[in-house]
Formats: structure tokens, C-alpha cells, sequence
């Protein structure tokens, strides 16, 4: 039976496991990028998530200091708290969750372990740049409804055409006018 085995012990010691994800998590949060193993960076994963929650909780003094007080029981790095709290806490306050990306990178050489990388997913500059491109770049969805949507649209646009066209012309019969 597979009672009481929700965590990944990866081979070590409560204490030994406490203190791995400790500095992994802390290098996770001052470097933004790291490469482990895959059993590792999933470990991880379920170890950081929880702690960048709690830096979006800005209720009261009180409840940022508590915040940064459990943090830091558990990380043990006064400077990643800091980060966590300055740099990655704002910057992740709109995102419900997911705030890591596991990718698999492939067998170590030596002892052929599965290598993944885990980062920030807010901090990765390649992939936000082309999100944000897509979605600029899209065309307006349609629906069966977008009909009326149009109508509604169409005079608003044309009417900011019209102001565009005529300050020209109203600068110009100002000047004749002199």
C-alpha cells in the first residue's frame, strides 16, 4: 500500500531533503533560472509555489511581516527573501498561479540522469516578448455576436478619424484668417 508517500523523499533524510530545497529554492529566486534533475526541479516546484504566494498577500503590515517571517523559516536566505518580496512578488501579483517552468533538457553524461531546467516564468525574456507579440498581434476574435460589437465600434473609430482630419484643417484656417 502507498500510504503516507505523497512527497518525493529523493533518497535522503527529512532534514537533508528540508535543507536541499532550502538552497534550491533560495538560488531558484536570486539567479531566476537553474538546472537540476528532473526529480529535483519537481520537488522544488511544489516547495517554491506556496512561498511566492504569500508575497502577494499585502492586507496589513502585520500580514507582510508574518508573510515574510514564514519565508523565511523556510528558504533560511535573508537576501532571497528580500527578492522574493521586492522583485518577484510584484512582478507575479496578476498571475492566479504557475509561477515556475520545468524543461526537460535531456541525460546527464556520467550517470545518465534526467536533467531539467526550472525558472521563473514571469523572468524568461524570450517567452514573454513573443506572448505579448502574439497577442498584439492577433486579429479580433470572432463570434456571432461580434456583428453588433462592430456597429458599436465603427462610429467611435470614424469619429476619431474625423477629429484627426480636421485639426489640420482648422490649423490651416487659422492661418488664413490672420
Amino acid at each position: 500500500m502507498r500510504h503516507g508517500n505523497k512527497n518525493n523523499n529523493l533518497s535522503r533524510t527529512a532534514s537533508h531533503r528540508r535543507a536541499l530545497l532550502a538552497n534550491l529554492g533560495s538560488q531558484l529566486i536570486t539567479h531566476k533560472k537553474i538546472t537540476t534533475t528532473l526529480a529535483k526541479a519537481k520537488a522544488l516546484r511544489t516547495y517554491i509555489e506556496p512561498l511566492i504566494t504569500k508575497t502577494k498577500n499585502t492586507a496589513s503590515k502585520e500580514a507582510i511581516m508574518h508573510n515574510h517571517r514564514i519565508v523565511f523559516s523556510y528558504l533560511n536566505d535573508k537576501l532571497a527573501v528580500k527578492e522574493l518580496f521586492t522583485v518577484v512578488g510584484p512582478k507575479v501579483a496578476s498571475r492566479p498561479g504557475g509561477y515556475t517552468r520545468i524543461i526537460k533538457l535531456g541525460a546527464r553524461t556520467g550517470d545518465n540522469a534526467e536533467l531539467a531546467l526550472i525558472e521563473l516564468v514571469d523572468f524568461n525574456e524570450i517567452y514573454g516578448k513573443t506572448v505579448a507579440k502574439a497577442a498584439a498581434e492577433e486579429p479580433v476574435k470572432k463570434t456571432r455576436r461580434s456583428g453588433a460589437a462592430k456597429k458599436k465600434a465603427a462610429p467611435k473609430a470614424d469619429a476619431a478619424e474625423a477629429t484627426t482630419e480636421e485639426s489640420p484643417s482648422t490649423e490651416a484656417e487659422t492661418k488664413t484668417e490672420e
